[in-house]
């Protein structure tokens, strides 16, 4: 199974993130520059947290049009597994890959700690390995994370099971709507999340529940792909 993890400038996650892959489920990884325009020999792209350049503007809103989002949207559409973590959950936004949109956080305040999260979706390629309900301890650092969407909106996300994650129950960090920490798109092929599951992947780091994430990636894609892709 073949992973991307795009660079962008300020990007400073994507070594974090190429690391997780490599030593949680050791499949082959590279890092791929943003001016790229072909993201077709990769089957999860994974959209690093950061501050691309520089966050100006507003998070996400220049990186949404960098060349390789015109080849992330088609690999969105064939299926393709990505993820957006943090600064590429904004990103994912921005480029109308999933809905709604980030405001500062309600504290005003830049927030980095460990973040207790509920498992709101466990049937989804990221999160197979996990138990519905379940509650995980990964990190959040983030200054505009406070997920917001119309009711419109919300109620559809609802009515389609695409809330992954929610904070746990007063304990949300930024004043997100539903406590939402992590939504996917209809198809269920793309998630994006503002806690940092590649800084939880070892006990060292304070957690390891972020490792499951990886390692349900490689199961549902080698379910899917069959006995061929193994190895």
């Amino acid at each position: 199974m073949n992973f991307a993890v795009l660079v962008f400038p300020g990007s400073n996650c994507d070594i974090d993130c190429y690391k997780a892959v490599e030593e949680t489920i050791g499949q082959p990884v590279e890092y791929v520059w943003h001016t790229e325009t072909d993201l077709s020999k990769y089957d999860c792209v994974i959209v690093p947290g950061g501050f691309s350049y520089g966050d100006y503007l507003r998070t996400g809103a220049i990186a949404r049009f960098a060349p390789v989002m015109t080849a992330l949207v088609k690999a969105a559409e064939q299926g393709t597994y990505i993820i957006g973590i943090c600064n590429g959950f904004q990103i994912l936004l921005e480029s109308g890959l999933l809905p709604g949109a980030m405001l500062r956080n309600s504290s005003l305040k830049f927030r980095c700690h460990a973040a207790n999260l509920q498992v709101a979706n466990a049937n989804t390629p990221f999160t197979t390995g996990y138990e519905q309900g379940e509650l995980v301890n990964i990190p959040i650092a983030h200054g505009e994370g406070n997920y917001y969407c119309d009711e419109e909106t919300l109620a559809e996300l609802q009515a389609n099971n695409q809330i992954v994650f929610r904070y746990e129950t007063g304990n949300n960090p930024n004043g997100s709507i539903d406590d939402i920490a992590g939504i996917c798109n209809k198809a269920g092929n793309v998630l994006g999340m503002m806690p940092h599951p590649e800084r939880a992947v070892n006990e060292l780091l304070g957690s390891e529940d972020g490792k499951r994430m990886f390692t349900s990636i490689l199961s549902t894609w080698r379910e899917k792909h069959g006995a061929a892709a193994i190895g």
